[in-house]
């Protein structure tokens, strides 16, 4: 892929990361966003191998990876003490971290980098937990705008089966317990989660997502993502 034409521009969504020279970012980066309980992860692990199949160099990432904050992120969360901007922050340099570290070398070198949620879900959780919208999407000033924002709806009663069978269940931060939403975990999963698609529903204009009916079976899902990356490759290849 080193060798392609770059015939598209990266642009960031602010000021951007200092010292990176666009211009030689020559992979591309997709997006699968959505809610918790949706299929993300079980799409990003049939895609990664396809791309790779097709040829491809495929980074995948998501939230909680960096090494300079993913594992605080998970100490922090082990107990219940977080506050909203504080964890808000804690989410902010986890991605900036992937960001430099791991995102941009993978762009400069030609990768598909593809990632399991993006910025998006964390706006929509500071948002959730009543910080100021201008100023959360100000942090991610930093961030690369995607090729592609592939977002994954799921109505919150097709959500919750899906949660209570998988093996970890209900989790007390994607649940909304810290800001007392309800009072169970299956009460307040059920209100923030809707609250969380309330506000993805209002970025779909705004930030370009691609919506994707995940009423639909995961193969029907995976042709569909298939089919939508592939053309999206076709046109920059």
């Amino acid at each position: 892929m080193d060798n392609r034409p770059n015939n598209h521009a990266f642009e960031f969504y602010g000021e951007g990361l200092p010292g990176i020279d666009l211009s030689e970012l020559r992979g591309r980066l997709i997006v699968i966003e959505g809610p918790d309980g949706v299929g993300r992860s079980t799409q990003v692990s049939l895609l990664k191998p396809w791309l790779e199949s097709s040829g491809h160099a495929v980074l995948d990432t998501g939230m909680t990876r960096s090494a300079l904050a993913g594992k605080g992120i998970k100490q922090a969360k082990a107990g219940i003490t977080l506050g909203p901007i504080s964890l808000s922050l804690f989410y902010a340099t986890d991605f900036a971290d992937r960001l430099e570290n791991e995102m941009i070398p993978a762009l400069r070198a030609g990768f598909i980098v593809l990632t399991d949620r993006y910025i998006y879900s964390l706006i929509a959780r500071a948002i959730v937990r009543g910080l100021d919208p201008a100023w959360i999407k100000a942090c991610y000033g930093l961030a690369l705008k995607p090729d592609a924002v592939f977002y994954m709806r799921g109505d919150v009663s097709d959500l919750i089966p899906r949660v209570l069978s998988s093996p970890t269940g209900f989790d007390y931060w994607e649940s909304g317990m810290d800001i007392h939403l309800g009072d169970d975990l299956f009460d307040s999963f059920g209100e923030y989660q809707t609250r969380m698609l309330s506000v993805f529903d209002s970025m779909v204009d705004e930030y370009g997502f691609d919506v994707i009916d995940t009423t639909q079976p995961i193969g029907t899902i995976y042709r569909t993502l298939q089919g939508r990356i592939g053309n999206l490759l076709r046109e920059f290849y």
